[in-house]
Parts: C-alpha cells; structure tokens; sequence
C-alpha cells in the first residue's frame, strides 16, 4: 500500500492509502495518468489525468506552473537500487508540507481569456480562494 494526499477540485487535501500500481493511480484521477515534476529534490510528484485538458474537468490547483485540472494526487519518488524512479508512501513530513502548499483550491473568478492567436496562447485571470 502507498500512502498518498489526494487533491481534488474545491476540497481541502486528505490522505488516502492505495496500492502501488498504475491501475489504482488511474482509478484516482479517473484516466490515464501523467506525472508532473515540481518538487526541486524529486522526493515527491504529481500524478493527473493526463487528459485533463479534454474531459471537461474542473480547475484544481497550480502544480509546477500548471493550471491541472480534475482530481490528481501527491506522492513519494525515489530511487530504486537499479537507479529507476519509482513512486512510494509519502512520509509523514511530506504529508503536512504538501497539506499546506496545496491547501487553498483554486477558484476562476471573471474569467478572461487574452488570446495570442499567432501562437494560440490563452491566459485566464486566476485566484486562490
């Protein structure tokens, strides 16, 4: 079992304890999953939807500099004895830190997109709660 913080669309995070293998990682986000790197010591990622653009899914938080959409999850990376990376149980540590970073979920409040139609780049007006 691998104990991750899972963070869904307007909620607060919450610890969830699930087996560590992909088909449990995608039963959380709903779809396949996609990592998303963000801590500078690569002790620990993201895991989304990686279609999350596409399935219509609610703004969630801001990981990495990007705007992930749907339910996506925390969890522990390491360094396996074959010099692979794999995911673990977050540490307790771990818990609170991501706990309060990502506390606060994200509301879109007057969206605007502004629209670079040459490089087809839009930018909405985003605000924590």
């Amino acid at each position: 079992m691998m104990k991750i913080l899972v963070l869904e669309p307007e909620k607060t995070p919450y610890v969830a304890e699930i087996p560590n293998d992909y088909k449990a990682m995608q039963e959380v986000v709903g779809g396949l999953i996609e990592p998303i790197y963000f801590e500078s010591k690569n002790d620990a990622l993201v895991f989304c939807n990686e279609e999350f653009l596409l399935n219509g899914s609610e703004p969630n938080r801001i990981v990495g500099g990007v705007l992930v959409h749907g339910t996506c999850f925390v969890v522990g990376n390491f360094q396996n004895k074959y010099g692979e990376w794999d995911s673990c149980s977050l540490t307790d540590e771990q818990i609170s830190k991501y706990s309060d970073e990502f506390y606060t979920p994200l509301v879109l409040n007057n969206v605007k997109f502004e629209c670079d139609e040459s490089e087809e780049i839009c930018d909405a007006e985003i605000q924590q709660m």
